[in-house]
């Protein structure tokens, strides 16, 4: 036993293993580089994506046109998440899904790159397909790494890999935004393919540092239900074929044919999904209960993503038009926006987790309700920010690039509040039967909130008017203050987690 024990540590990519990297399981540093290839990849190509739509070399829509497509594309990557994870525990296991996955991004960075709009608007499908599988498998082979959820290098381990997605995030814009901009539209986004490719090899090559178990399919499908389900989604493919079949051949096609029921598919999926768990009788009291408290945290982070996530987007197309974007007389890409939120959160996270630290100790750390309520209100703070740029430039000048490094820096602390707070409270609160799917629902937030403001765009309702900017802003600090009110209520409901 003892020699046994001695061989399987000896393994790499095994808890134990004598070749670590950070003190970590050699396989932390393949997906540490796969996820920030592939985030470089998709930062990089998210950057362009909103700027490239609205250029008179690109695609030259409309703004509102423009913020439509880049928030159904956003949301259906978070949307896709729930399925690829199904699929990674049921079909292929997360080893394969992620290889699958790698490949099936790097072809859509490929179509991106081609000078054409009809095969563009297929390259952001296979992006948003890959992505979707990608995300919810990666992060499982890393705690697969680990001796189970006990092991005390899991939560550093996960930092590690964390830190990778930020490194690529920031270093994208900066590289795939300046050739993008500067020199070919497809050009960056070949650079995005290249960057997923470099991610896919490295992952192929270093995939035997990974755990055995990450080559495992958890649950995998049964003959009867892989035939329901090719049965199934064959009929779906079908009916969707001849819908769009006909509307083209009547020569009704409009992009507003594929925009409208994706923005709907993301508004009702999440409350299908919500209701379809709180609705389950297998639940307990006491699940039901936290349930009923996961709903308030789940609505204000579809509000919360449906402002921050406008960084991007709404942000994005100002600056372009109305913002001064130079630092000391120095002009820079208006895609370099983009790299201030991965810097700040690289910055800013190792000191709020001493802050919170600190503030445990002393007995005085804030309730998860209260960090959950004041990200709200910062996000609303940040666009009564965004505010007085808009006035500036509605006055015929250029704003200051500060104002948009501003904005971009109080969402981000708005961020740090919330999202890692959401994360931890969607395991603590998940019941047993949905351990493994919550984490997926949490993800359908953002896809609630990009989905609603693809919808607004969509209804030809312009984000950069300073009344609906208000609105907006309005909106989120209201959901903030209402959290906070009903605190009591929702810690209530929450039973024994805090």
């Amino acid at each position: 036993m003892a020699s046994s024990l001695t061989k399987d540590s000896a393994r790499p990519g095994t808890p134990g293993s004598e070749k670590t990297f950070f003190g970590h399981p050699r396989g932390l540093a393949t997906l540490f580089m796969t996820e920030m290839w592939e985030r470089f990849s998709y930062y990089g190509m998210r950057a362009l994506l909103p700027l490239y739509l609205v250029a008179p070399g690109g695609l030259h829509l409309n703004p509102a046109t423009a913020t439509a497509i880049y928030s159904v594309y956003v949301s259906m990557v978070y949307l896709l998440a729930m399925p690829g994870g199904w699929f990674g525990d049921r079909v292929l296991g997360p080893r394969k899904t992620v290889a699958m996955a790698g490949g099936i991004i790097m072809l859509g960075h490929l179509t991106l790159a081609l000078p054409s709009s009809g095969t563009f608007y297929a390259g952001l499908g296979l992006v948003a397909i890959g992505s979707g599988l990608l995300k919810a498998n990666i992060s499982t082979m890393v705690g697969h790494l680990y001796d189970g959820p006990a092991d005390p290098r899991r939560d550093g381990g996960f930092t590690v890999f964390y830190m990778g997605i930020n490194l690529g995030a920031f270093a994208a814009p900066l590289i795939i935004g300046t050739i993008g901009e500067n020199v070919n539209w497809h050009l960056g986004f070949a650079l995005a393919a290249l960057g997923m490719a470099l991610g896919l090899a490295q992952f192929l090559i270093g995939s035997r540092h990974l755990a055995e178990r990450s080559s495992v399919v958890p649950t995998p499908l049964s003959a009867q239900e892989k035939s329901s389900t090719l049965r199934k989604a064959a009929i779906w493919a079908g009916i969707a074929v001849v819908f769009y079949a006909i509307v083209g051949f009547s020569g009704n096609y409009t992009l507003n044919w594929v925009l409208v029921p994706l923005t709907l598919l993301g508004v009702i999926i999440p409350t299908l999904v919500l209701v379809r768990i709180k609705r389950d009788k297998d639940l307990d009291r006491a699940e039901q209960s936290k349930m009923s408290a996961y709903i308030w945290f789940f609505v204000a982070a579809a509000v919360f993503w449906m402002i921050y996530d406008q960084g991007g987007s709404t942000l994005s197309i100002f600056a372009d038009g109305s913002a001064e974007n130079s630092v000391l007389g120095w002009d820079f890409p208006v895609s370099w926006y983009q790299s201030v939120n991965p810097v700040l959160i690289m910055a800013l996270a190792p000191v709020f987790a001493w802050f919170w630290l600190a503030l445990n100790r002393r007995g005085k750390e804030p309730s998860t309700i209260v960090k959950f309520g004041s990200g709200l209100v910062l996000v609303g703070a940040s666009f009564f920010l965004f505010l007085a740029p808009l006035s500036i430039a509605e006055g015929g000048h250029k704003a200051a690039a500060m104002w948009l490094v501003a904005i971009y820096f109080v969402q981000t602390v708005g961020e740090l509040l919330l999202s890692p707070v959401g994360l931890s409270v969607t395991t603590k609160m998940a019941p047993a039967k949905y351990a493994s799917q919550m984490m997926g629902v949490w993800f359908l937030a953002v896809t609630a909130g990009d989905a609603t403001t693809g919808l607004l765009s969509i209804a030809g309702v312009d984000l950069n008017k300073t009344n609906i900017v208000a609105l907006e802003a309005t909106l989120a600090v209201l959901a903030g203050v209402a959290v906070w009110m009903y605190r009591k209520k929702v810690k209530a409901l929450m039973g024994d987690v805090r």
